[in-house]
């Protein structure tokens, strides 16, 4: 019981700027926002946050700074729909950042730097590479598609959007390859794996 009632205690203290928006937080900002509030908002479906909240949200490692790393997952360098996106710019995004925050240059923004660079006024560039998707496969899809054009009554024969079937594809193919794998795993002798100038036949 006390544990209970230390939990709902804790809930009752967390900011406002860590309340997540409805539904209606999926529609694109306007172009006037910083790129940090569209981030936010189409990526996490927060609209009211502070700067303290959106360095913690961040900071993946936990480690009170943000390296070149994590520069690049928060802007989604790595992310699939940028995987044409070439060395150099993504380079460039994390040299740009870096210049506008990391005050003392050891190569990180730690969260003093970052909160500093907020108060006078500092925001994260947009490099016109989109919101930023770090989450992985199964986060983007329910994000991007099924939170936007379903809903918890949906049923399975009713995803049938183009998006649908692709992510459902994907898991069937994670299936499959871990299918593979544990037939393989119980094999005593892999043939396949043995080079073939090895075999007796």
């Amino acid at each position: 019981m006390k544990l209970f009632i230390l939990s709902a205690s804790l809930f009752a203290l967390l900011p406002p700027s860590l309340a997540h928006s409805g539904h209606d937080a999926q529609a694109p900002v306007s172009g006037e926002s910083d790129w940090a509030t569209r981030h936010m908002t189409e990526e996490h479906h927060i609209s009211n946050f502070d700067p303290g909240a959106f360095f913690t949200l961040h900071d993946f490692d936990s480690s009170l700074s943000w390296s070149a790393d994590e520069i690049r997952r928060m802007y989604g360098l790595d992310d699939e729909s940028n995987k044409g996106l070439d060395e150099a710019k993504k380079a460039e995004v994390v040299r740009k950042t870096l210049e506008l925050f990391d005050r003392d240059l050891d190569g990180v923004i730690e969260r003093e730097e970052w909160m500093n660079g907020w108060r006078e006024g500092k925001r994260l560039e947009d490099f016109g590479l989109g919101p930023g998707h770090h989450g992985d496969d199964e986060y983007e899809y329910e994000i991007h598609h099924f939170e936007k054009y379903h809903d918890e009554n949906t049923k399975e024969e009713d995803l049938t959007h183009p998006e649908d079937i692709e992510h459902f594809r994907k898991h069937d193919e994670l299936e499959a390859a871990a299918e593979r794998q544990e037939q393989l795993d119980r094999m005593p002798i892999v043939e396949q794996n043995i080079p073939q100038k090895f075999r007796r036949y």
